[in-house]
């Protein structure tokens, strides 16, 4: 077994599945002078048991017994929905992810209770276009109830062939209503950060949709070009943004942040050490908000909480999902991995988000039925259409940062509704 030395935060793969791609939860790791070792005795004799006396033998397959028993392990750990086990498809389908490419429906899950949960839909993904949003509970995946299931076998149900469906029971988290919906799997290439001026201003509307590699590259891209276009403010959206790979969150904090740390890393014996800004950043002082929401994980949490604890930008939205690890991957001889939560992610003041998630500065929530506007929408859009829609998040940003680029206004950090 190998351990990688590449850090995520939780997983996306071609659900996506979310163990948090990649930061999940780390618990407490220090080791009991009571604990016992490993008994392989007793692990040989309860498969021997299974092997030669359960009834239903088209059942058993050495595989997904193996599969199962590792899953237990990791499951035994209590770092629910974060340090987990991977097939070798799922390996296959992070790499790609990680690359910007998916097959499948396009989500982030992770698991809550018994419950797996949509931490974020992709954009552009088949997830996003059925309707599937933060929060939304899975009950059943193909007519199977997946209550307590682990989360890696849920998302072997969920992914499949391009072109292909699956059909998803979904329970709505706050009123408990259940829908029916039918999915149609596809191979999408993602576009992690668009962005355009908002209609009617001179300010940018940057949407990073998650942190995969090169984002830092192509977001370096997008701010040479507002500036370009004379643009003299910006508002970074990360809602719905699962999250990614740590060096990228870094690199993508560090575009906005002049100097000071982006976050603090707590390991397994709580030493803590800071993780410095990297220089030539190109919008240091570029006024700007940032827009959050309950699908706003890992990485996102990390650059949120770097912008925030700097006095860099408000904050405005929800309060973020609360995942807090990062998760190493140690592959094993198979092609499979496990995904560890190894260290814990605090923000620069030494904040914890673990569990909790990052609180916004201007707390505005959306209805269910909203879905937030992105850049890829206001290109079609007039000021009069953008100011008469429902996202109140984005208008209040803007609020925000339009009085920042206001001569009189340059100090400070206004409400958006006074």
């Amino acid at each position: 077994m190998n351990g990688s030395k590449e850090r995520h935060t939780p997983l996306n793969v071609g659900l996506a599945l979310a163990c948090g791609v990649f930061i999940g939860w780390l618990g407490t790791m220090g080791c009991s002078s009571a604990r016992k070792d490993p008994d392989f005795k007793l692990m040989a004799q309860a498969w021997n048991t299974i092997e030669s006396q359960y009834v239903n033998r088209s059942s058993l397959h050495s595989e997904e017994l193996t599969y199962g028993a590792i899953s237990g392990m990791v499951d035994a750990l209590g770092d629910t929905g974060h340090s987990t086990f991977l097939t070798p498809g799922m390996v296959k389908d992070l790499k790609n992810m990680e690359r910007g490419e998916f097959k499948g429906i396009g989500i982030e899950i992770q698991v809550k209770g018994p419950h797996v949960v949509v931490v974020a839909p992709i954009d552009g993904s088949p997830a996003e276009r059925a309707g599937l949003h933060p929060g939304d509970i899975i009950l059943k995946v193909g007519g199977q109830d997946v209550t307590d299931w682990p989360l890696a076998r849920v998302a072997e149900k969920i992914t499949g062939k391009p072109g292909t469906k699956v059909s998803l029971t979904i329970q709505d988290p706050h009123n408990g209503s259940t829908r029916q919906l039918a999915v149609t799997r596809a191979s999408v290439k993602m576009h992690d950060v668009t962005w355009h001026k908002v209609p009617g201003t001179s300010i940018a509307h940057i949407r990073v949709a998650s942190f995969d590699n090169g984002v830092t590259k192509d977001l370096r891209v997008s701010l040479q070009e507002i500036e370009q276009a004379g643009l003299n403010g910006v508002i970074l959206d990360l809602r719905n943004n699962p999250g990614g790979l740590l060096d990228e969150a870094i690199g993508v904090a560090s575009q906005f942040l002049g100097d000071g740390v982006v976050l603090q890393a707590k390991d397994a014996k709580g030493k803590i050490s800071p993780v410095a800004v990297e220089k030539g950043g190109l919008a240091t002082n570029l006024p700007m908000a940032v827009i959050i929401n309950e699908g706003s994980a890992s990485a996102a949490e990390i650059v949120a909480g770097a912008l925030q604890d700097n006095h860099r930008a408000d904050l405005v939205g929800q309060t973020t999902f609360g995942t807090g690890t990062v998760l190493q991957e140690f592959r094993l001889s198979d092609g499979s991995a496990l995904l560890l939560a190894v260290e814990e992610w605090l923000t620069p003041t030494g904040q914890s988000f673990w569990h909790k998630g990052v609180t916004p500065d201007f707390p505005v929530a959306l209805p269910a039925e909203v879905n937030p506007v992105f850049p890829a929408s206001e290109k079609t859009m007039t000021a009069k259409e953008l100011q008469s829609s429902e996202d109140r998040q984005l208008l209040d940003a803007l609020k925000l940062v339009t009085r920042l680029t206001t001569p009189a206004n340059i100090t400070g950090s206004p409400k958006p509704n006074s």
